[in-house]
């Protein structure tokens, strides 16, 4: 069960419900205007890998003809997506269980996973595609694992009432990383097999600042470096660890919907480029430029949902974000099937929508998560919030894989149109059961506590359970 609601006291980084001072400083504990820059730069730096390699480069790499081709490259770049984040989705909850039990300490976790992703990365583009497709699920593996402690750091580098904003400047930044590589790749013609490298050094440049600027509370003496043990005794847990989150209000319904909403957010994240060179025939720089006007839209919108997390709170802000969402997967499934100027009007405003939308989802679900987790169990908790994510991405990428794989040949666009439109029913379902979740909870720490907790989440009394 869940012992206690109260954090123990910790230094001043993670101190304090709101700023001190005003500007960058005022955002976070530290004090420190560099912190929240150096915090920000990960999106930055993250964001070049999702973009360049997850978005863009892998999957125009596969289906070309000297590979797997169209129909068996989407399905191959479906199943190696389903496999990487597949195995995140199971090792997640054990992953952020290994943080907590080393004292809350995330920052080394980060940096081991953050340089797998990077060195399988750099070598994609020499390889031969089998092997290819390999190093690839090893690098998104890693990415996903290394998202699972960068967004547990955020109550480190901010107060309660500054979550919303700043984390709006790190999707906000981590777009302009989007922005970015994709200017760099039209400006230098960069050829689909050179992107990986380009975007693995600049992955890792941009990733440093993070590790150099935030400090992370000191563990408690005594306590001991996490093992092969307690990662066994992690997995054991996981029973128990569904069972606390099922208690805490709003969670397991949050957790349940964002499972089908994220179905169709991270589908959609992946298979962009495919669907604007294969279902519009668009070129490749085509495709790249309107991919990266998008993102200029996800700045500005991220934003704008930051500031609407801190001030209507991030559930509502999230029910908003995901009506946009099932509105642009209509006009984005509609314009498929327009031939002409037309078709690709409603495809550029469509993704205008889920652009804005994406950067919605990222700005609130993640402040959220973090109202809605008792303190003591952060780490853990947001390792469930990775694996109901992913998991919810491995099934949408194999379904959109079969259906274009399926039909392609005898339908042609309309297989993308059939792929893109079963997406609208998992959003719909996510927007249900996420409508009556409340993100009032106060035994997170994050709002004034009106009443007390009930007994069954935290006596008063009660000491934190060992582990």
């Amino acid at each position: 069960m869940i012992a206690t609601v109260t954090a123990p006291a910790v230094p001043s980084d993670n101190a304090g419900s709101g700023p001190a001072r005003g500007g960058l400083a005022g955002l976070t504990p530290s004090g420190r205007a560099i912190v929240p820059i150096g915090w920000s730069l990960y999106d930055f730096a993250n964001t070049i890998f999702s973009y360049a390699v997850v978005s863009y480069a892998m999957g125009l790499w596969l289906v070309d003809d000297t590979r797997f081709g169209q129909g068996g490259g989407q399905l191959a770049f479906s199943v190696a997506i389903a496999v990487s984040v597949g195995i995140n989705a199971i090792v997640s909850p054990i992953l952020g269980m290994l943080s907590d039990r080393a004292g809350g300490r995330r920052l080394p976790y980060l940096l081991f996973f953050t340089l797998l992703c990077i060195i399988p990365t750099a070598v994609i583009g020499n390889s031969p595609a089998l092997l290819g497709l390999v190093l690839f699920t090893v690098a998104n593996f890693a990415y996903q694992s290394a998202l699972i402690y960068y967004d547990a750091t955020l109550k480190t580098v901010s107060h309660p009432a500054t979550r919303g904003k700043l984390s709006g400047i790190g999707v906000a930044i981590g777009y302009c990383g989007t922005i970015f590589i994709g200017v760099l790749i039209f400006l230098l013609d960069l050829p689909v097999a050179s992107v990986f490298f380009v975007a693995a050094a600049l992955f890792g440049l941009f990733a440093i600042p993070l590790f150099l600027v935030v400090r992370e509370p000191a563990p408690p003496l005594g306590t001991p470096r996490p093992g092969f043990r307690d990662a066994l005794a992690s997995l054991s847990q996981l029973a128990a660890t569904i069972a606390d989150a099922r208690k805490v209000p709003g969670l397991g319904r949050f957790l349940l919907g964002r499972f089908f909403y994220s179905d169709a957010v991270n589908t959609i994240i992946v298979v962009m480029a495919i669907v604007a060179t294969e279902a519009m025939g668009l070129t490749d720089t085509v495709a790249n430029l309107i991919l990266l006007s998008l993102a200029v839209v996800a700045v500005l919108a991220s934003f704008g949902w930051g500031a609407l997390v801190d001030r209507l709170g991030p559930k509502r802000t999230l029910m908003l974000v995901l009506g946009s969402w099932a509105i642009g997967l209509v006009i984005g499934g509609v314009s498929l099937g327009i031939q002409g100027s037309t078709g690709l009007a409603l495809f550029i405003f469509a993704g205008a929508i889920l652009g804005s939308g994406l950067g919605g989802v990222q700005v609130a679900d993640r402040v959220l998560m973090i109202r809605l987790s008792p303190p003591p169990k952060l780490g853990e908790f947001f390792g469930l919030y990775g694996l109901v994510g992913k998991g919810s991405q491995v099934i949408g990428q194999l379904l959109f894989g079969a259906i274009v794989f399926l039909l392609v040949d005898s339908l042609g666009v309309v297989a993308y149109q059939i792929a893109v439109l079963s997406l609208l029913v998992t959003m719909l379902i996510g927007l249900w059961l996420i409508r009556p979740v409340s993100d009032r909870w106060s035994g997170s720490g994050e709002v004034p506590m009106a009443s007390p907790p009930p007994e069954r989440l935290a006596p008063a009394s009660a000491p934190i359970e060992p582990r």
